[in-house]
C-alpha cells in the first residue's frame, strides 16, 4: 500500500471539514425548529391559560346566589326558607367512639 501523498491528504481534510460543517448546519436547523415550536406551544399554553380563566370567571358568575336564586324561582317554583322554615336533625353520637 503507498502511502498517501499531498493531494489526498488535503481532499481528507476537506471532507472532515464538510462532514463537520454539515453536522453543526443539521444541530442548528433542528435547534431552530425546536425553538419554533417551543415559542409556539408557549403562545398555545398562554391562550389556553387565558381560556381556563374566563371558563372560571364564568362558572364562578353562574354559580353564584345572583343567578342561581332567581333560575330556581322561575323554573322550579322554589323560594328562599324563612327562619321559620329551618329543620335542625340531631346527628346521633357513634355509639363506637365511645368504647375505648
Amino acid at each position: 500500500m503507498q502511502p498517501l501523498k499531498g493531494r489526498h491528504w488535503v481532499l481528507l481534510w476537506l471532507l472532515v471539514f464538510l462532514g463537520g460543517a454539515v453536522a453543526v448546519v443539521t444541530r442548528q436547523t433542528t435547534a431552530l425548529h425546536t425553538a419554533r415550536r417551543l415559542h409556539d406551544l408557549r403562545e398555545e399554553r398562554g391562550s389556553l391559560e387565558a381560556r381556563r380563566a374566563d371558563l372560571e370567571r364564568r362558572i364562578r358568575v353562574a354559580s353564584s346566589r345572583e343567578v342561581l336564586v332567581p333560575k330556581a324561582r322561575r323554573t322550579f317554583g322554589l323560594h328562599e326558607p324563612a327562619d321559620s322554615e329551618f329543620v335542625l336533625f340531631p346527628v346521633p353520637a357513634d355509639p363506637r367512639a365511645s368504647d375505648p
